[in-house]
């Protein structure tokens, strides 16, 4: 299990293709330049990860894959329950609400604090990459951290006008071991006067 495999979704065609060109430095505030390529927000989960979890996918899903419900088709293949990979950034998506944290709590907040610090409104995911590494099985506990990989220049798209960037989620189990890399990538934007781009 420790061939990598991809599974790559394109949610939107705003112009992705234009996301992994980084901007020039002169173009960018220090405070964005600061964080590209530096792991930020590392956080681990609350609470082991649970089968029960893997049902609700596999029900809502209709995957009747038996590698999944069959214990001794698991133990045969990857020696042992294995959560359905596609499972894997649930482990980053915090609960609307829990004890002691402050205001509402949110996944990827690199993403956040772009849309912050280019005062753009509105933000799409136009890509989503996600790269399998060691399986996740009932009872680890996985942490992630975000690695902001690349913003542009300024782009004007049908949606608006404003800059794409691609972020990285690194996902590690109780033993430090990579599981997994989901990569992110976001259109942040200021619509045009007219609803449109400008």
């Amino acid at each position: 299990m420790n061939d990598a495999t991809t599974n790559d979704t394109t949610t939107s065609d705003a112009n992705a293709g234009d996301a992994g060109a980084g901007a020039g430095a002169e173009e960018l505030p220090s405070e964005v330049t600061s964080m590209i390529g530096v792991s930020q927000y590392p956080e681990t989960a609350t609470f082991d990860v649970e089968y029960s979890y893997a049902y609700n996918t596999l029900a809502a899903t209709q995957n009747g894959n038996p590698l999944f419900w069959d214990d001794a088709v698991a133990d045969e293949l990857t020696g042992g329950r294995i959560m359905p990979p596609t499972t894997l950034s649930l482990w980053m998506r915090p609960h609307f609400w829990e004890p002691g944290a402050h205001g509402e709590q949110v996944a990827l907040k690199v993403h956040f604090d772009l849309k912050a610090l280019f005062a753009l409104p509105e933000a799409v995911m136009t890509d989503n990459t996600i790269t399998f590494l060691e399986p996740v099985r009932p009872g680890d506990r996985i942490s992630n951290s975000q690695i902001l990989r690349s913003v542009s220049g300024p782009k004007t798209t049908k949606l608006g006008t404003g800059r794409f960037w691609v972020i990285d989620v690194e996902f590690r189990n109780q033993r430090d071991e990579v599981v997994g890399v989901e990569s992110y990538t976001g259109f942040g934007y200021v619509r045009g006067t007219d609803g449109s781009a400008s």
